[in-house]
């Protein structure tokens, strides 16, 4: 910049704009004084010919082989080594310290600033020169698609105001989308030279089915171009869909079906009703149509009003949050940060075995695993130390502290208060240590938060017959009895397994994992390679948690 600022000081202009100053100075055209003057300064300042110097030298980079790019994704590149390096951290240190380095703003900045040179998006994107057309004449275009296997990629309605055919939505990535020919808006007129006046969406979804070969439209542009660019929104799916079960998706080939748990990229939220949208990790390009946040919300609502009409069991928890329906949770991947451990919280129904497994954890590593310490109201008992088994505290002092929200669960037994406050968790966290928990499933609503970030495991039960055969067979004591003197009943095993399906339908969605407690070995097996997976791999989060 610098050496281009001194060249235009010295009158030595840019060839291009001494050509321009040259033919500038022999028209005749400008007889404006005033104006002449101001171009002619414009052509000779220093600023725009630093600019034309600067333009040139990046215009010529491909033309030159030594400083041609080798690559213009270097960004996904990054990415990519990112992934590939985040379970290597905690077995080579410098695995670590390249994981780190890669992810600083300053070397990120500088890819992205040379992918957009390699990609010449540095130049000015201008407006379509408008065209005059007679205001009487109707603009047609004619647009040939060849047909395949694959579906077109469109869907078609009828205009309420003028009862035309028109383009309802172009699904991303479709045969319609990739021609870009076809756009949102456009009103049909003839499929393959039959007219459509009159005939109704399904009368055109029959003429494009009898098609072979070759599928022709005449259609009349919309008055403007919707921007398709995809969104880069990733959420979780919440419930199951399946769009050839639902009666009023408009077009049932083009639906995308998915179940609980599914990392899902929303390409475009445009229409109300109806999202695009794709499965994380898919090759497949062409988008499909899935529910909106605000449709399932409805229909949600719809059926749960239906059921408490027909006098059937309400599904809500009284405790939850009545306006928590559960649709998508927008979601980003959550890297893992250096001696910072996020919480491993097991939640499941009593008497599963949540207790044991965290006991096993802290036990197989107790300088990097631990348990928060419980707070309790009632009196120490002999051989019991203050601050190990319990932290002792007045009922006073206790139910002060859960009116201002300190403990993020409590409850009352026997006339005693009990609970883990929220400092206890992240002195834990703050030390560098992996805090266990098997809270009560409902201080989940404490719990998930940016704060803590916690690795939420679902610890179910088998089936009800190797339920009673594996707990049977360890003497498992039942923990529906205080004194633990004796085993579980058949009516403990179907209350915990009737238990655990409320947990898993109320709170199941926010989970990370879960893992069926049967063989309890393998149960503590996978619980470890689960908390290896969250101190070392890239997960999905809420969205919120990464910002």
């Amino acid at each position: 910049m610098t050496a281009a600022v001194m060249a235009a000081s010295d009158g030595s202009y840019d060839p291009v704009i001494s050509k321009l100053i040259t033919s500038l100075k022999e028209a005749d055209s400008l007889s404006d004084e005033q104006d002449l003057g101001f171009l002619q300064n414009l052509l000779q300042s220093k600023e725009l010919n630093a600019l034309v110097n600067v333009h040139s030298k990046v215009a010529k980079i491909n033309k030159d082989d030594r400083i041609a790019p080798l690559l213009s994704a270097s960004m996904q590149v990054l990415l990519e080594v990112l992934e590939l390096l985040a379970p290597r951290c905690h077995i080579s240190p410098l695995c670590k310290e390249i994981f780190h380095l890669l992810q600083t703003p300053h070397l990120q900045s500088l890819l992205f600033a040379h992918d957009a040179i390699a990609q010449k998006d540095f130049y000015p994107h201008l407006p379509e020169i408008p065209v005059e057309v007679d205001e009487d004449e109707e603009t047609i275009k004619i647009v040939q698609l060849v047909k395949s296997n694959e579906p077109l990629g469109a869907t078609i309605k009828t205009d309420e105001e003028t009862g035309k055919i028109i383009i309802a939505r172009i699904m991303h990535g479709g045969a319609a989308d990739r021609s870009g020919l076809i756009h949102v808006g456009d009103e049909v007129i003839e499929v393959n030279n039959i007219n459509v006046e009159g005939k109704t969406p399904s009368d055109v979804l029959s003429i494009l089915q009898n098609s072979e070969g070759t599928i022709t439209f005449k259609l009349v542009p919309s008055d403007g171009k919707l921007d398709q660019r995809e969104s880069k929104v990733r959420v979780r799916a919440y419930f199951d869909y399946e769009p050839e079960n639902d009666p009023y998706i408009p077009c049932k080939e083009a639906g995308l079906g998915f179940i609980r748990g599914d990392i899902l990229h929303i390409v475009s939220q445009d229409d109300s009703y109806w999202w695009q949208a794709r499965k994380e990790g898919e090759k497949t390009t062409r988008a499909g149509l899935i529910p909106s946040r605000a449709l399932q919300e409805r229909r949600i609502l719809h059926d749960r009003t239906q059921k408490e009409t027909n006098g059937e069991a309400k599904t809500e928890n009284d405790d939850f949050d009545r306006e928590m329906i559960a649709t998508y949770e927008e979601v980003a991947k959550l890297y893992p940060r250096p001696s910072v451990y996020r919480p491993i919280v097991l939640i499941g129904a009593p008497g599963v075995g949540r207790n044991e497994l965290k006991r096993r954890l802290v036990a197989r590593d107790p300088e990097k695993y631990k348990s928060c310490v419980p707070y309790t109201t009632r009196p120490m008992r002999p051989g019991e130390v203050a601050g190990r088994e319990y932290l002792f505290v007045s009922r006073e002092k206790m139910e002060s502290d859960i009116a201002n929200g300190k403990f993020i669960e409590y409850g009352e037994y026997k006339g005693h208060l009990y609970g883990t406050s929220g400092e206890s968790v992240k002195s834990i966290v703050n030390a560098s240590s992996v805090c266990v928990l098997s809270p009560h499933y409902q201080a989940l609503k404490s719990l998930r938060t940016a704060q803590l970030k916690p690795y939420i495991v679902h610890i179910r039960p088998p089936p009800f017959d190797q339920l009673k055969q594996t707990r049977t067979k360890a003497r498992a004591r039942s923990t529906f009895d205080e004194s633990n003197s004796r085993g579980f009943t058949e009516e403990e095993f179907h209350e915990m397994i009737k238990s655990d399906e409320r947990i898993n339908f109320l709170y199941g969605h926010f989970c990370d994992d879960e893992i069926v407690n049967g063989d309890l070995t393998e149960a503590f097996e996978k619980l470890v390679n689960l908390a290896n997976k969250s101190e070392t791999e890239p997960l999905w989060a809420p969205a919120s948690w990464v910002q």
